[in-house]
């Protein structure tokens, strides 16, 4: 290194270590200042605050005031009640309430007025809550008493009272208002003028602000002042205008230009515009699109799914002279897809080249398939029961649904069939009709009247394929047509015929009728079991209890047998099942009937007065002596 760099580099490390110890002094100097000042600020800001704190003690002690008076400053209902007690607030203004109730406040909305007066509403104020109310609005602990009193007085503090009122009443008058006021914005809308569409324009609405305007009118009601109040009115802007329309108001001209032509294989149905327009839904109600629909749309297709449409016939079982079990095939059906053809229809009617539409047709499958029969292993009958038809034409209209609608039932292995179940409620709206039925030992008529008829039926074919019975109600009163103890009723939902499916393999209910009667057979599988019935005897427990009838066409004393009645009977019936040699149910079922009233007409009428003997009296004559009977004169009788 040249000699006059070292020189430079050692006069340099001399200066350095002359001025280290300097720089330390004055920093050490500075660290001491600032340390000062930091303390003497926080001793200012503590007796700031403690001056502070002592000025809001004061502040909150000079205007603390009396914790039973209303604080200065404070409003009531816009009536000044500082410095009142409760009880000379609640006296000041049920003085300045009183007779109000009668004074009506006029509200006013679009030209309308409506003067109202608040004992119309039921409306009531407790003024001695409100005064209460008033009190705790400047109260608290001392100091803090003060200073919200002090806060008070210097902005004031408005207290509103709670008033009651009969809301019904209250929601009735804002709606009378409304209907009064209101008019509903109209969107645009599409029509028809001669043929031609046309844009009716959208319109701007007016509605009433029911919730603001109940508020206002209560406040107004529940307040000393008596001036005009204005309602509020909300604009009503409409969804769509005319400018949003022009797309459908085109495919409008589009369709009703030409007619279209609706086809399926060799037929075809020509539509013209004017038929064509009643099918079309314009658009209206803030809709803006064209579409097919409506009551005539609806109408109009119906009758072409009549025409195409064709019902599936489910797979069957067919039953030989020997008891066995084929399988009668399936039919698919096919019918009209109304929402397709409809849009299938709409197209054409928007085409400027096409103007064909085919009718959409869809397959419908059975409820039963073949394949789905074949699988369920019926194999043979397992017991058939009928019986024949009695009584008026309505209540054989009943059987004979309720027969339908049990067709087809299916139970699987283990499950139980429930009558009701399968059958479903028997209502005027699923074609039931009235006829008898028993109600409390009584006949009456009844919707689905003779519908126990079918449940009989239904367990006899289950008492005769053994089966085990879960749930069965004999009928109140006997009916002889029936098996002897072995007839059964049913009321939707509750008193229902049941069969537990105990052959593990699946049952098929097959049920018809014919012009005497219906029958009910049960397919399945299974080893063959043997029924084995025995009725005990019907034995007669209670004589029939007799009902007098006052007859006024027969004399006092006599009586005439109406009817004779019939005594409450009891029968035991008992059923054995066999498989093979195996008992499989050894049952007894114990049935109990009510008697029937012996009807008795009473004579009222009083019996005619009987008629006296004539008396026998002797004349005498001078000369002469007469014996033989008198004269007598009859008075005659009414």
């Amino acid at each position: 290194m040249p000699a006059r760099k070292v020189a430079r580099l050692a006069a340099f490390m001399r200066a350095e270590v002359g001025v280290e110890p300097a720089r330390r002094a004055r920093a050490r100097h500075a660290d001491r200042g600032r340390i000062a000042l930091v303390r003497r600020s926080w001793r200012a800001i503590v007796y700031g605050l403690a001056a502070l704190i002592l000025a809001l003690i004061a502040l909150g002690l000079a205007y603390a005031g009396s914790a039973a008076r209303v604080a200065d400053g404070v409003q009531l209902a816009g009536v000044d009640v500082g410095g009142m007690t409760v009880a000379e607030a609640e006296r000041a203004l049920e003085q300045r309430a009183g007779g109000l109730g009668m004074s009506p406040v006029v509200f006013t909305a679009n030209g309308h007025r409506w003067a109202i007066q608040p004992a119309k509403l039921d409306v009531r104020i407790d003024w001695g809550e409100a005064a209460g109310r008033a009190v705790a609005a400047g109260d608290g602990p001392i100091v803090l008493r003060g200073l919200k009193r002090l806060k008070i007085r210097l902005f004031g503090a408005d207290v509103e009272p709670r008033p009651d009122y009969y809301e019904p009443a209250l929601r009735f008058q804002v709606a009378k208002m409304a209907d009064e006021i209101d008019v509903p914005s109209r969107d645009a809308a599409i029509v028809l003028r001669s043929n031609r569409p046309v844009v009716v324009p959208a319109e701007e609405g007016r509605i009433l602000d029911r919730g603001k305007a109940e508020q206002m009118v209560l406040g107004a009601l529940a307040g000393f002042e008596r001036h005009p109040v204005v309602l509020p009115i909300r604009r009503e802007e409409p969804e769509v205008v005319a400018a949003e329309l022009a797309p459908a108001l085109a495919q409008t001209r589009t369709a009703l230009s030409a007619p279209v032509l609706i086809v399926h294989r060799n037929a075809s149905w020509r539509v013209t515009p004017r038929d064509l327009a009643g099918l079309l839904v314009l658009p209206a109600k803030g809709e803006t699109k064209l579409r097919v629909g409506g009551a005539a749309a609806t109408r109009y297709l119906e009758n072409l799914s009549r025409g195409v449409a064709e019902r599936p016939r489910s797979a069957d079982f067919a039953v030989t002279t020997s008891g066995r079990v084929r399988v009668v095939p399936a039919q698919d059906g096919r019918d009209l897809d109304v929402p397709a053809t409809a849009k299938a229809l709409l197209a054409a009617a928007l085409s400027d080249t096409s103007r064909r539409a085919k009718l959409v047709i869809t397959p419908v499958e059975p409820r039963l398939t073949t394949d789905e029969a074949k699988g369920l292993g019926i194999k043979r009958l397992l017991a058939s029961y009928s019986t024949l038809y009695s009584g008026s034409y309505d209540r054989i209209r009943n059987l004979q649904i309720a027969v339908r609608a049990l067709d087809g039932t299916l139970v699987a292995p283990g499950a139980t069939f429930s009558f009701n179940r399968a059958v479903g409620p028997r209502t005027k709206e699923r074609g039931y009709r009235p006829a008898p039925v028993i109600v409390e030992g009584e006949y009456e008529d009844g919707i689905g009247g003779g519908v126990s008829q079918v449940a009989t039926t239904m367990f006899n074919t289950a008492w005769e394929a053994g089966l085990k019975i879960t749930g069965r109600t004999a009928h109140a009163l006997y009916i002889s047509r029936y098996p002897l103890g072995r007839d059964a009723t049913v009321v939707y939902p509750d008193i229902d015929v049941k069969f537990r499916n105990d052959t593990r393999r699946h049952i098929y209910v097959q049920a018809t009728y014919g012009e005497m009667g219906i029958a009910i057979a049960l397919l399945g599988a299974g080893r063959e079991r043997r029924v084995v019935s025995r009725a005990g005897e019907l034995r007669n427990v209670a004589p029939p209890k007799t009902k007098l009838v006052p007859d006024p066409n027969l004399f006092e004393g006599e009586k005439v047998v109406e009817d004779a009645g019939e005594p409450a009977r009891a029968v035991t019936v008992f059923r054995t099942v066999y498989i093979g040699d195996e008992v499989l149910y050894d049952e007894q079922w114990s049935t109990y009937y009510r008697s029937e009233q012996k009807i008795v007409r009473v004579g009222t009428q009083p019996k005619p007065a009987e008629e006296e003997p004539p008396a026998t009296t002797t004349a005498t004559t001078t000369g002469a002596t007469t014996t033989g009977p008198a004269p007598t004169t009859t008075a005659p009788t009414g």
